[in-house]
């Protein structure tokens, strides 16, 4: 019986001691796990400067061209009116004459 409880002893003792490394291996993994995460974070946190600098670049670039397009929609639509103007400036110009040289013309 001694050896028995001899034998129990022992194996109970290789049981704590799987215990204690499985749970220190346990903890090592966690912690190595954190460690690979905070990694992760400041390589993100670093990168975030040049992502920042490309989106801004981009968007720069994207009001460029809709200013250029205002621009000239601008530029078409100021010719049209100018051109309206001035045809409406030259039949004014025929009637007042006309209305000078006749003044019962309609």
């Amino acid at each position: 019986m001694e050896e028995e409880l001899k034998l129990l002893l022992e194996a109970e003792v290789r049981a704590e001691a799987l215990v204690d490394g499985t749970r220190r291996e346990c903890e090592r993994l966690i912690e190595q796990a954190h460690s690979e995460v905070r990694a992760a974070e400041q390589r993100v946190e670093a990168h975030l400067p040049e992502v920042r600098s490309a989106l801004f670049t981009e968007a720069g670039e994207r009001a460029d061209r809709e200013l250029a397009e205002l621009e000239r929609r601008y530029r078409e639509r100021s010719d049209r009116l100018r051109s309206l103007a001035r045809k409406h400036e030259e039949e004014v110009v025929s009637a007042a004459f006309a209305l000078f040289v006749d003044p019962d013309w309609e």
